[in-house]
């Protein structure tokens, strides 16, 4: 049994390549403060995870909390079987009610124990790899609309064909976005008009009437369920919950309203990987496509991602994302890298990574 011995935690900073993040709301983020959680046990085999909330404005999460929170939570952990994950998700949830990104990285770093110990890639354990590789999207920073569309012309030349456009701004601008965008598009092109809740239901309701002749997916368009359902039973197009998609329950509900075609389902928000296992297998079973992905992240969050992703049927793995390929700074080896648009989840045992300690420094915590 592989018997938790020490957990440490460590801040890293990730710059942008492009400088800035911008989405609704007049939100943005130039750097990513991210926490890298290493689980050691008694058998020498340690995993790892991360955890990188999208800034403190996003959602119910902040990175100085999740570093709080791990401190808080890894004294429980210590001596249990590093490999019983559903042990170790009810010792959390006994422990600390909520807060499901504070529990997330110890949950990954977890499922890489595993894999490692069975000798097994994640992905295997998840339920085994699809094809060769899996889509990626590309999300394209708030901007005027003319840059917005140059940068989906930009990306496709790299391999993309899935655009994720951050709208939830002013309503007219945002038509012109998205219009604005659709016209770069080729034949199996795929735009996400993602507007992060920015709009009041009124204003989605005008963008949605707006471009009902787009090929376009509308995305979260307002902050309460109530109104994203309003919204999607006054238009033609199909429709993608995100930030109100935090449990099974919710998608239960979702998915007896017919509230939305697609989720988009963020690692941290629900807890990790074991809980968003099971999101996963639910939607898979009643119809409902998904993006995998997470709230953001360096090397290891896209692992994690990737496996979960390559384990994900086709037919119902909407898009992913490459979120190591944004920022300039490398925190582990043997991470997925972009190859024309995709993606594949590592060979290797577990997440196949291994922390740049030289990159990562001195743990901020350190239990056990």
């Amino acid at each position: 049994m592989p018997k938790i011995t020490r957990i440490e935690a460590f801040q890293v900073d990730l710059p942008l390549h492009e400088g800035s993040y911008r989405w609704s709301g007049g939100n943005s983020v130039e750097v990513f403060d991210s926490t890298v959680v290493a689980v050691h046990t008694a058998e020498g085999i340690s995993g790892y995870g991360e955890i990188c909330p999208l800034g403190p404005a996003y959602l119910p999460a902040y990175a100085e909390g999740a570093r709080t929170g791990i401190a808080r939570l890894a004294p429980h952990l210590i001596g249990c079987d590093a490999t019983e994950l559903g042990v170790l998700n009810g010792r959390m949830d006994a422990a600390l009610r909520g807060h499901p990104y504070v529990k997330s990285a110890l949950d990954v770093a977890c499922w890489d124990i595993l894999g490692k110990v069975a000798g097994l890639p994640a992905a295997t354990l998840l339920g085994g790899c699809y094809g060769d590789s899996f889509p990626l999207y590309r999300a394209i920073s708030q901007d005027l609309p003319q840059r917005m569309a140059e940068k989906v012309a930009h990306y496709r030349s790299e391999g993309y064909s899935k655009f994720q456009l951050k709208v939830g701004g002013d309503p007219d601008t945002d038509i012109e976005r998205i219009r604005e965008a659709a016209r770069k598009l080729e034949r199996g092109d795929v735009l996400v008009a993602d507007a992060n809740t920015g709009w009041t239901q009124h204003q989605a309701l005008r963008v949605a009437d707006a471009v009902r002749d787009v090929d376009v997916y509308i995305e979260q368009p307002c902050a309460s369920y109530q109104e994203c359902l309003a919204v999607r039973r006054h238009t033609n197009r199909p429709f993608v919950l995100d930030e109100v998609v935090d449990s099974l329950g919710m998608v239960a509900e979702g998915i007896r309203d017919q509230a939305m075609d697609v989720i988009n389902l963020k690692i941290s928000k629900v807890g990790g990987l074991t809980k968003a296992r099971q999101i996963r297998d639910f939607c898979v079973s009643m119809g409902i496509a998904l993006t995998i992905e997470d709230t953001w992240g360096g090397d290891i969050a896209t692992a994690a991602i990737a496996h979960l992703a390559h384990s994900t049927p086709p037919d119902y793995l909407f898009t992913t994302t490459d979120f190591n390929s944004y920022v300039t700074v490398s925190i582990a080896e043997g991470a997925p890298r972009r190859k024309d648009g995709r993606m594949t989840a590592g060979k290797a045992p577990g997440l196949g990574i291994e922390p740049r300690w030289e990159v990562l420094g001195k743990p901020v915590v350190s239990i056990g």
